[in-house]
């Protein structure tokens, strides 16, 4: 069966036909760094072209790291990992280039027939492992391994996005000074955001290995939160893993990573277990009967010689100049059409006004009647709109003509007990301001209990009386969960670089009032500029 029409996509109108030399001749895929495409070096080889997205291009410290990366990545030089052959930091955008491996990713594989048998997982185990050394060599920890940056080829494992997938972490979506990696196959200390180490690859090494066997994540599906809570409070259960890898795999996934198995350990183990088929070098024969035949690459994509013919032009004969009477007419219909035209822009600007103005307090008044915990359908609405009977009506010198509160509402205790939340729409925060708890919620000053702030290592926010920990979800958080995770949570200081627009942050007061924080815009670009914009719902004595 030949997967190339699944692997191989044509380029789209917004896909460039060249980069950096690289003639681009079928689309890959795309990820949290950028797109991938498909290319040739000039004597034919395929490579795997990835250029980085716009708003990471435009970060400066994303450039620095991403050169940095690239660095090391071009020292690792290892059997079971894809070369990085060529690289541009300095690019408009930045992009990477290394040997296109033509397998399917280990993610796929077990989509396409299911759990591997024992001896593949054996044969994949030793490959990555090797990957890993090889890496780890370099100076790098990988951070982000797991089955869909675990490719196939005929002749064992590839290991990819070592390196460089980190430099795009630090920047965007997963990342650091805070959890890098992806929630379900992270390590505990990854989760609880703590120290990073070559032995986090080897926990992953190990839930990859676990997914293979079962054909799903070890530690279960749903939630980011709920998968990450099992990770870090949890021991795997391994009872439904074969035999043969329980002993190997209980080793990779302790909690303590002293604990934790060594590379050369594990490779030596599997050989072992694979007895004389390893000396025999039976595992292609393994891969082939996994991968199926490898996928007809593209040919490299025709760089275009001919010359567009010159467009026809055709000479029509010119018009006599008006008289005087067709100039007042022209003059007449040009006055017309220019007071239509202005009066019809000005009914639109008063119409988008006052849409935009209506919608605010809409949203406004919605966050300040969200539940705490909101129901089956996440959608935080109430399920009973009427006030509270306790609740002071928003009047006074800082409530609007409709009675509304611009920035927030304090609502009383649900008469149930359950805290209710506090709305605070975009709060903006930089370099001289602060936001508090307490009102006046956003400050003028850096007294405030949650400030902004950008170093060499990145912007972040930090508090002197509260910790933070990212949702790593792209659904609404609700109380329940903030809670939840939090109870661990000890970090003062986050970086943002790890935080997406529209990403949410849990933040839990001494006080033991919690707030969280969902990212509208954010702007790091330039630190002496820098500044970001979020909404705050806060919950009082919630912890």
């Amino acid at each position: 069966m030949n997967h190339a029409t699944e692997v191989f996509q044509p380029l789209r109108a917004d896909d460039p036909p060249v980069v950096a030399g690289y003639r681009l001749a079928a689309r890959l895929g795309a990820g949290g760094m950028g797109r991938v495409y498909l290319s040739h070096t000039q004597g034919g080889r395929p490579v795997a072209v990835k250029v980085v997205r716009p708003e990471l291009a435009d970060d400066p410290a994303f450039r620095r790291r991403f050169r940095r990366e690239v660095e090391a990545a071009r020292r690792v030089r290892g059997a079971y990992t894809a070369e990085l052959i060529d690289a541009d930091a300095d690019g408009t955008p930045p992009w990477s280039a290394t040997l296109y491996v033509p397998g399917p990713s280990l993610t796929e594989a077990v989509a396409r027939r299911g759990p591997l048998p024992v001896p593949a997982v054996l044969w994949l185990v030793a490959g990555v492992a090797e990957a890993l050394q090889a890496i780890h060599a370099a100076g790098i920890v990988h951070r982000d391994l797991k089955p869909s940056n675990v490719l196939l080829a005929a002749d064992g494992p590839r290991v990819i996005d070592f390196g460089i997938s980190l430099a795009a972490d630090f920047t965007s979506h997963t990342a650091t000074g805070a959890a890098v990696g992806t929630p379900h196959f992270m390590a505990p200390e990854q989760a609880a955001a703590g120290e990073v180490t070559a032995a986090t690859d080897v926990f992953a090494l190990g839930q990859t290995a676990a997914f293979a066997a079962l054909g799903r994540p070890l530690y279960g599906d749903g939630s980011a939160v709920g998968v990450l809570y099992r990770i870090v409070h949890d021991e795997p259960d391994l009872s439904l893993l074969p035999e043969p890898l329980r002993p190997l795999l209980a080793r990779c996934l302790a909690a303590d990573p002293e604990d934790r198995a060594g590379l050369a350990e594990i490779v030596a183990w599997c050989r072992r277990r694979l007895g004389t088929d390893a000396d025999a070098g039976a595992g292609p024969a393994v891969w082939r009967d996994v991968t199926g035949p490898e996928p007809t690459v593209p040919l490299p994509a025709a760089t275009p010689t001919g010359v567009l013919p010159r467009p026809l032009v055709v000479t029509q004969p010119q018009p006599l100049p008006p008289g005087p009477q067709e100039r007042r007419a022209r003059r007449r219909r040009t006055a017309l059409i220019t007071t239509a035209a202005v009066a019809t822009g000005a009914l639109v600007l008063t119409g988008l006004a006052w849409t935009v103005a209506d919608a605010g307090n809409r949203f406004r008044e919605w966050v300040a009647g969200a539940p705490s915990t909101p129901g089956p359908d996440r959608s935080g609405r109430s399920s009973d709109p009427s006030p509270s009977p306790s609740q002071p009506s928003a009047s006074g010198p800082d409530a609007d003509a409709d009675g509304r509160t611009p920035q927030a509402s304090e609502p009383s205790p649900a008469a149930s007990g359950t805290p209710r939340p506090i709305g605070l729409v975009l709060q903006r925060l930089d370099a001289k301001n602060s936001l508090s708890f307490q009102k006046p919620y956003q400050r003028d000053d850096r007294e405030g209990d949650i400030r902004f702030d950008c170093e060499d290592a990145g912007c972040a926010l930090e508090s002197d009386t509260s910790v933070f920990i990212q949702m790593f979800t792209h659904e609404g958080v609700s109380l329940d969960e903030c809670r939840l995770m939090l109870a661990p949570a000890d970090q003062r200081r986050w970086t943002l670089a790890s935080v997406p627009v529209g990403g949410q942050i849990c933040v839990k007061h001494a006080s033991g009032d919690i707030a969280l924080l969902t990212v509208q815009t954010k702007s790091t670009g330039l630190p002496e500029l820098a500044s970001v914009t979020m909404d705050m719902t806060i919950w009082r004595d919630a912890a």
